[in-house]
């Protein structure tokens, strides 16, 4: 795992953006895991402006979104979808048929999760996956003690999870509470990882992620085991990390 320390969001967001924009220069045909959240929104806009001055190309690439609320339509303000094309999609000139997000408002739950793991299969897999984290260490919708075998599913957000992100809804109450979430095992199979963290409410998780013990506990600690991390993440996030770990 390699980790980065950065000394601001804007410096994590665009070291984040050139690494992506990197990956999509030498293969025009990338498939990308896109996150969605506070944490990677400055890494799109960054991202768009390379795309505006460096004229690089995003009509082959392939894009699968980690994860929707269930029972979100997709004009809804706070779906992913929505997030997505306002803050991405539509500044960009990536071709519509090749974005993928999963449809919270599917009849058949089961049916679109595995429907979505084949079709990233198809597509020949994840070449480069961003991950936010959660305060609770979890990765996508992977909250605490889901089993890392698990492939895209349906998942029950935790309370920790509700609370953290009732700052985009009106009230609360209204955030939903199940949502569709690639799984542990479909993010692991991603050729190469790039996690994003910045704010000291974030230190003990990814404190968690890089030296604590690997368990389903704390789902963003089995990124240890993967070949190809790159952690960029602010000072504050990096508050708990040994030194020997921080350059």
């Amino acid at each position: 795992m390699q980790i980065i320390i950065t000394d601001s969001y804007e410096e994590m967001s665009m070291a984040a953006a050139k690494i992506a924009a990197g990956q999509i220069y030498f293969k025009p045909s990338s498939v990308l895991g896109l996150a969605t959240g506070s944490t990677p929104l400055l890494m799109y806009k960054k991202l768009v402006e390379i795309y505006k001055n460096i004229d690089i190309d995003f009509s082959h690439i392939i894009s699968f979104n980690l994860d929707e609320y269930i029972g979100l339509a997709q004009n809804n303000q706070q779906s992913y979808y929505y997030f997505m094309q306002e803050n991405f999609f539509r500044h960009i000139n990536i071709n519509i048929d090749n974005i993928h997000i999963p449809n919270g408002m599917a009849e058949d739950i089961t049916k679109e999760c595995a429907d979505y793991d084949n079709m990233i299969k198809a597509a020949g897999g994840i070449d480069l996956q961003i991950l936010g984290i959660g305060q609770n260490a979890h990765i996508g919708f992977n909250e605490p003690d889901i089993k890392f075998e698990a492939t895209t599913h349906a998942v029950e957000l935790d309370n920790d999870t509700i609370a953290a992100n009732a700052r985009f809804f009106a009230d609360e109450k209204d955030v939903p509470r199940r949502a569709i979430s690639m799984g542990i095992k479909t993010i692991m199979l991603a050729k190469k990882v790039v996690l994003l963290a910045n704010g000291s409410n974030k230190a003990e998780a990814v404190y968690k992620a890089v030296c604590g013990k690997i368990t389903p506990a704390a789902p963003a600690s089995i990124l240890q085991l993967h070949r190809d991390v790159m952690m960029i993440v602010d000072r504050k996030a990096s508050a708990l990390l040994p030194k020997e770990l921080c350059n």
